[in-house]
């Protein structure tokens, strides 16, 4: 990579990248899609995002309302284990497609769109914080698996969700929640992270992260109509810094209209919050249950070094990395990821047999 500064970065610059991607890109675009190249589609004709069963109102703490979804399996008997998604920045339950369709025989299914994304309500600006996703997630819990064991599986942001919960309930792990899944996420530090660009690009970045925030709150309406033109930079964008290898087209067409469908200004009140996020402390409360931790060796947004950290304070959990994968594991590789949340709840199954 190289350490040369580029011409022309300025806040302008960084700002226009940043709403194409949701997250910080653009320089050295054309070298960073070079080489990359689609698959077949073999997605062609797969509904992605049409899976959903009556929906379920849980009421957060703070008064907003929290779409959820609950999918009971095939088998009553698998009915035993609950498993709750919790999706990544800018995206929604539909993120979890895949997941959805193929693990459905396995365990009682919760999906839920985070406060101000998909289908729930819109959170006040200054609720638009990981430690306030993690009261809303007890709230899921609390409204759609009231009882039972229960698996926690977060993608991104969402897996920095299950760690501010278990930042405010540590005492319901090894009791309510059994299992764990962190996939593609990070304990914090994300300031130290490049997304890909060179240093000085990243650290000017990170630096004027509340500025470039800022600027996106207050021209959201212009940036709106700008960015509904831009649907193929997004398009390429969300290819090169998504997926590591050969996605298909309808993948990635897929994970571009989830973004493009979140408000500019709830993308912006969260951005400064992953500087912010620090939740290493509550990793401790991970190794009272079953966990893995699943990342692709070319994520840009939460590279291996962030779970290798995760593993360090998670020494007995179980560690999956996918090569030529990016952020996007959970549609990129979903066979994978779906085998090893298969092995997840038999583990849990397993123990929780042993236990009684």
């Amino acid at each position: 990579m190289s350490r040369t500064p580029p011409r022309g970065v300025t806040v302008g610059a960084i700002t226009a990248t940043l709403l194409a991607a949701g997250v910080a890109t653009g320089i050295g675009l054309e070298r960073a899609i070079i080489g990359r190249t689609f698959r077949p589609d073999a997605d062609r004709d797969e509904p992605l995002g049409s899976l959903h069963s009556e929906p379920v109102e849980v009421i957060a703490d703070d008064g907003v309302r929290l779409h959820a979804e609950i999918d009971e399996p095939t088998d009553p008997s698998a009915g035993d284990v609950t498993i709750v998604f919790s999706h990544g920045y800018a995206l929604s339950m539909d993120s979890w497609h895949f997941e959805r369709r193929d693990l459905r025989t396995i365990a009682r299914l919760v999906f839920w769109d985070q406060r101000s994304h998909g289908r729930s309500g819109r959170g006040a600006p200054e609720s638009h914080n990981i430690d306030q996703l993690g009261r809303d997630l007890a709230r899921v819990v609390e409204e759609c698996a009231p009882s039972g064991p229960v698996i926690l599986v977060g993608h991104s942001m969402g897996g920095m969700t299950m760690m501010a919960f278990a930042a405010h309930f540590p005492e319901l792990f090894g009791d309510r929640i059994v299992g764990a899944a962190l996939i593609a996420t990070s304990s914090g530090r994300m300031k130290e992270n490049p997304l890909g660009l060179p240093m000085i690009a990243a650290a000017l970045l990170h630096k004027r992260l509340d500025t470039v925030a800022g600027l996106m709150r207050t021209r959201s309406a212009l940036i709106e109509k700008r960015r509904a033109r831009a649907s193929d930079l997004t398009f390429l964008l969300m290819k090169a810094y998504s997926f590591g290898g050969q996605s298909s087209p309808s993948q990635t067409q897929f994970v571009t209209d989830m973004l493009n469908a979140t408000p500019i200004d709830v993308v912006a009140e969260y951005l400064p919050e992953f500087d912010r996020h620090d939740k290493v402390a509550a990793l401790v409360a991970f190794q009272r249950v079953e966990t893995v931790v699943m990342v692709g060796d070319a994520d840009r947004m939460t590279p291996l070094t962030h779970s290798d950290e995760i593993m360090r304070h998670i020494p007995g959990a179980e560690y999956m990395v996918l090569l030529a994968t990016g952020h996007t594991i959970i549609t990129e590789k979903y066979p994978e990821v779906n085998q090893q949340l298969r092995e997840l709840v038999a583990k849990v199954r397993s123990s929780l047999a042993v236990a009684s």
